[in-house]
């Protein structure tokens, strides 16, 4: 069921799934039902059942439009219209914020979760979904600058997986027009010719923000436990996940 698991300090967890979760998105045609049996299997692989009062519930997702809109998250509820979400931080009328379990999808766009800690010993979760777009948009330092608005003072990233620079080909001007917004996108494939690289760009991004980044995924085409769009145009999305447990 998860691609890469770890728990990255004391009760936060970052995980990234893999095609043995299942298909965790909505909007590609299947079973609406389905879909919200295996989120739910997820939650309850992850800890978050009902058994556990405090981070009882479900992951929050997202509808992702390939812009750079950040939704703030404060509790479980519908999806909003964003590609990226902060949850916790700073405290509200002298209570702290309690962080949100958060999801992202992807099925070869680049899945960013963040962890951050903030001074007054608060965490600050956030994910990001960095498809061609959006890292030309700046989703993910505007992701990093929330999560600074909210408290956090340290920030670590885990960058999931995402078809790599040598195997996603566009074309040249495309390569040219997102290289001069992000230059370390500018690629080129094993075949030879014009590459965008995203994973190499978020890392970038993430660099200038002093965001240190702790882990970078494999290639979604060319490994088959993962959903690739590229590989297969009807597909299912995997999904990056962070959250706190006991």
């Amino acid at each position: 069921m998860f691609w890469w698991r770890n728990e990255v300090r004391p009760g936060v967890s970052v995980a990234f799934t893999d095609t043995g979760a299942g298909n965790l998105a909505l909007h590609v045609g299947d079973d609406p039902a389905q879909v919200a049996a295996r989120r739910a299997r997820l939650a309850r692989a992850a800890g978050l059942g009902a058994g556990n009062f405090q981070y009882a519930g479900n992951f929050q997702y997202m509808n992702q439009v390939h812009g750079n809109t950040v939704a703030p998250i404060d509790a479980l509820g519908p999806g909003p219209t964003a590609d990226a979400m902060v949850s916790g931080g700073l405290p509200v009328s002298g209570f702290s914020r309690r962080a949100q379990p958060l999801a992202v999808m992807v099925a070869d766009c680049v899945p960013v979760v963040l962890v951050g800690d903030g001074a007054d010993g608060s965490v600050v979760l956030a994910v990001a979904h960095a498809g061609r777009p959006g890292v030309a948009s700046g989703v993910v330092p505007s992701t990093v600058a929330e999560m600074r608005n909210r408290g956090a003072v340290r920030i670590r990233a885990w960058v999931g997986p995402s078809i790599c620079g040598s195997c996603y080909e566009v074309p040249e001007q495309l390569r040219a027009e997102v290289a001069a917004q992000v230059p370390g996108t500018w690629s080129t494939t094993s075949w030879g010719t014009a590459a965008l690289d995203l994973p190499a760009g978020v890392r970038e991004q993430l660099t200038a923000a002093d965001v240190a980044v702790e882990y970078s995924g494999e290639c979604t085409l060319e490994n088959d436990a993962l959903f690739s769009y590229r590989r297969d145009t009807q597909t299912g999305r995997f999904a990056g996940l962070v959250w706190m447990h006991d």
